[in-house]
Formats: C-alpha cells, sequence, structure tokens
C-alpha cells in the first residue's frame, strides 16, 4: 500500500472493529482488509486518494471481482472503500447502484478525519 491508503485501510478497520468485525489486514498482498462477524464475511479493497480516482476505483471493482468465488456464499460481501473526496466518490458509484446490489458491493468512503460513511 502506498500513499495515504494505509490511512484509509487503518481508519476503515478501525471503523469496522467498533461494529464488532473481526478484522484481519495481515493479509497476502491480494487483499486489504477481510472482516468476519457471527458467519458474515467483508472482502474490502481500500483505494487511497489519487490523481487518477476513475483508474484506481476501476482496479478495484476488478480486484473484488477477481475474489468472488466461483461457488456463490451468501454470507460474503463485498466493499469498495475510497477516499471521500469527490473525484473518488464519483468514480466509485459510476458502477451502477443495481449492479453494486446484484454484486454485494457496498462503497465505503473515508474522510481526512477518519470518518467512515455508506454511500
Amino acid at each position: 500500500m502506498r500513499g495515504d491508503e494505509a490511512e484509509v485501510v487503518r481508519a476503515f478497520s478501525e471503523w469496522l472493529r467498533a461494529s464488532r468485525w473481526r478484522v484481519d489486514t495481515e493479509l497476502p498482498d491480494y487483499l486489504d482488509i477481510l472482516a468476519s462477524r457471527e458467519g458474515e464475511w467483508l472482502y474490502c479493497e481500500a483505494k487511497g486518494s489519487t490523481s487518477e480516482p476513475g483508474i484506481d476505483s476501476d482496479i478495484g471493482y476488478g480486484q473484488l471481482l477477481r475474489r468472488m468465488p466461483e461457488n456463490d456464499n451468501p454470507a460474503a460481501r463485498y466493499a469498495l472503500v475510497v477516499r471521500d473526496e469527490p473525484k473518488s466518490v464519483r468514480a466509485a458509484v459510476r458502477v451502477s447502484a443495481r449492479v453494486r446490489e446484484v454484486l454485494r458491493i457496498t462503497v465505503y468512503a473515508v474522510d481526512i478525519t477518519g470518518r467512515v460513511r455508506e454511500i
């Protein structure tokens, strides 16, 4: 992780822990955060501030799609976590809400103070 992506991961992980998720960030290079709670799994890809938020969001979606198992696990959900800045949020929601819902992908935004909001 480069730049402030590590800060986005840290803040989102703290937010998850406060919501009683068990959080693992010490994973192989292919996943930023894996969280579990009461039989649910949340696979998270984080993106920090960038000069190319559209490209980075597209890469994040691609990374999440590659992590989806061949056989559906209804307990698995996915999260694209971006910096809460207008360009990053706009880029993350270019994938329609309907498609995100079908794929169980939620977009979260983390501001510079560490506050998290669901988009």
